[in-house]
């Protein structure tokens, strides 16, 4: 094998990962532009924006075409605040699960280290903060 070439299973999840966090950006930006600079959506649009560069950076170390953001004028807009918090916190539950998923897919560090701190950054700031926001009571699990 390769090194510097990704196997299916590897180039599918980096896929999957860059498409959802284009998603959730595009979604929390659209909150934001329907409800102004509300917490913590214009917080947590700023950390999407981080965690797309971070994937970018590995389609880049890995010579890999990035596939274009889908969701621009594409994402859920919601009635209340209310509403976009408990909606958006699924979003995070949902990442999360992205994340487990493709931490099966490779052995690779710099890979693992990205797939890693971005999903301990959404199940360990983001989610709570919606739940905050929605009103929910903050709890474990996925």
């Amino acid at each position: 094998m390769n090194p510097a070439v990704l196997n299916e299973s590897e180039l599918v999840s980096l896929k999957e990962a860059l498409d959802d966090e284009y998603r959730s950006y595009e979604t929390y930006a659209q909150v934001v532009r329907d409800f102004g600079s509300v917490r913590p959506f214009i917080n947590i649009v700023d950390a999407e924006a981080r965690h797309i560069s971070a994937l970018l950076t590995l389609f880049e170390a890995y010579n890999i075409a990035a596939p274009a953001n889908r969701w621009p004028g594409q994402v859920s807009r919601f009635s209340t605040l209310e509403e976009a918090c408990a909606k958006s916190a699924q979003g995070e539950i949902d990442n999360v699960a992205i994340y487990d998923r493709a931490l099966l897919t490779t052995q690779r560090p710099d890979i693992l280290a990205v797939y890693h701190a971005l999903r301990a950054a959404s199940q360990d700031r983001h989610l709570p903060a919606f739940r905050r926001c929605g009103g929910q009571r903050s709890r474990g699990g996925r």
